[in-house]
């Protein structure tokens, strides 16, 4: 038996390069493996340590997953009621969007953030193809940074015709197994290969006909970084929805509030919405704390209350 690092992931067959050889076997699974006692359609994630035995002619089997450091997971885009893992033992997570082309979607920077929350993952936000931003573009960026840059968050302008903000992405990748991730379109695939050439990951333009982006990633993938440093590519994410059953996950997910929730008169167990002494409602008031992001709070325990209501009258 020999441990490794999962490098890809593309469904039934997982990539493991394996400390000593640095070999990569072409592996599959033994046996069944749960997160939490959740049904997964990816037991095993690129990042994952495992245990592999190695069989003939480059292939293996995945005997053992070695305990997690951390975690990043979404509700499956197919299977509702099952999730998806999208990473393991990540040091930091780096989310692409843009302004335009296509437009923000606030909304879904808090769903990536409420997944990398739970383990404290750092990230980066960045907001791409600024070379395209227009005079209202830029004062929306303005409104982003305030926002998430104002509650600890990193935020990064970049463009790659222009090269703004390359250098600076180069150092914040140096040395750390990074997870990369983003909308369809946002240019992500072009901005790794404005600084890592050599890994010539496909790109695609937005759709003319749709406005959104096309998928060019198809599988989750690791790749080394010439400057230091791993990088996790995932496939363009369209949407993000939520099978989080329990709604004070989604409450301590949402750090500014969670940090609040200490002077609210419920405490940990407040939810923010009608109940008296609230102490993030009393922040909305001074405003204090950012309305679009109670906003984009409130339709998450929205969608996971539907969720549930419906999960309910299935029962009887």
């Amino acid at each position: 038996m020999q441990t490794g690092t999962v490098i890809k992931s593309t469904g039934s067959w997982y990539n493991v390069r394996l400390d000593a050889s640095q070999e990569v076997l072409q592996c599959r699974i033994v046996g069944k493996f749960r997160l939490d006692d959740a049904p997964l359609t990816n037991p095993v994630a690129v990042g994952d340590r495992v245990e592999a035995e190695p069989e003939s002619a480059g292939k293996g089997m995945i005997k053992k997953i070695l305990p997690r450091s951390n975690y990043v997971v979404r509700q499956s885009p197919r299977r509702k009621h099952d999730l998806h893992l999208l990473a393991a033992n990540i040091d930091q997570a780096v989310l692409i969007t843009t302004i335009v082309q296509p437009d923000l979607k606030p909304g879904f920077i808090d769903r990536f953030l409420v997944m990398t929350e739970r383990d404290e993952i750092p990230v980066t936000i960045i907001f791409n193809k600024s070379d395209l931003y227009d005079e209202a573009d830029m004062e929306r960026f303005e409104e982003m940074k305030a926002i998430y840059g104002g509650i600890g968050y990193g935020i990064l302008l970049t463009s790659v015709p222009d090269k703004t903000g390359l250098e600076t992405l180069k150092n914040i990748l140096k040395d750390k197994t990074t997870l990369m991730s983003g909308q369809s379109g946002v240019g992500k695939s072009t901005l790794v290969n404005a600084i890592q050439p050599q890994l010539e990951l496909r790109t695609g333009e937005i759709s003319d006909y749709s406005g959104k982006g096309q998928h060019t990633t198809t599988f989750a993938e690791m790749f080394e970084l010439d400057f230091g440093g791993r990088l996790i590519d995932t496939p363009g994410i369209k949407t993000l929805a939520f099978n989080d059953k329990d709604k004070a996950n989604i409450a301590h997910s949402f750090r500014e509030f969670f940090a609040l929730s200490e002077h609210c008169k419920f405490g940990g167990a407040c939810l923010h919405r009608d109940e008296p002494g609230c102490a993030v409602h009393e922040a909305l008031r001074r405003g204090e704390v950012s309305e679009l992001r109670f906003s984009n709070y409130l339709a998450l325990l929205g969608e996971v209350e539907d969720q549930n209501y419906w999960e309910r009258r299935r029962d009887f």
